[in-house]
């Protein structure tokens, strides 16, 4: 999925003597969360993953400031609360174990707690669309993170990849297009306005 050279980095962060934080970015159906959980195989019990999904805001806040069906907009998430889990896991290594929440597409909500980032994990990659916006709040999160990675993919195969996840989550055909053209795509727009931001850029298969 990913080259040699970038298998080495990570175990080198993993294995290292500080706790490194590592921002993976990419567009919606780019195969962020298919790349971090292959990587969770390969690394097995040294590396932890916090989604920055799980600071979705809860549906029914998003129903009351009238952004429901924006869901995944920039301004749809607690930029603030990420923002201090990822200072807490920062400051917690060697010290205590850190939970952090992730998020169920079969629910539409997030879970809170469900991530433990044990307190001698080296490595965490956080990974989600907006770590290199500088609007909505965002732009401090790479103050946070001691590197950037933005994932691309091919274009066609990313629609197809995101559609297929639209459907499998309950949408139909005509909704999934239909959210795609209305929300992924704009969303798209801005996540790759950013990719300049980041210290790497790389395609995977």
């Amino acid at each position: 999925m990913i080259d040699d050279s970038v298998l080495e980095q990570l175990r080198q962060w993993s294995e290292g003597d500080n706790r490194y934080i590592l921002g993976i970015i990419g567009l919606p159906g780019a195969g962020k969360s298919t790349l971090t959980d292959w990587l969770k195989k390969q690394f097995a019990e040294k590396i932890v993953v916090i989604p920055m999904d799980g600071f979705h805001l809860a549906n029914n806040q998003l129903k009351r400031l009238g952004r429901l069906q924006r869901k995944g907009a920039p301004d749809t998430f607690d930029v603030s609360g990420y923002h201090a889990l990822l200072h807490r896991v920062k400051q917690a290594y060697q010290q205590e174990t850190v939970y952090a929440p992730s998020f169920h597409r079969e629910i539409e909500e997030s879970i809170a707690g469900e991530i433990a980032v044990p307190a001698d994990t080296r490595l965490i990659i956080t990974e989600g669309n907006y770590l290199l916006s500088e609007e909505n709040g965002w732009a401090a999160t790479p103050s946070f993170l001691d590197r950037t990675w933005f994932i691309h993919v091919d274009e066609p195969q990313r629609l197809r990849q995101l559609k297929r996840r639209h459907m499998e989550f309950g949408r139909s055909e005509q909704e999934a297009e239909q959210w795609i053209t209305t929300t992924d795509q704009p969303n798209a727009e801005l996540i790759q306005a950013t990719a300049h931001r980041a210290d790497k850029q790389f395609f995977i298969k």
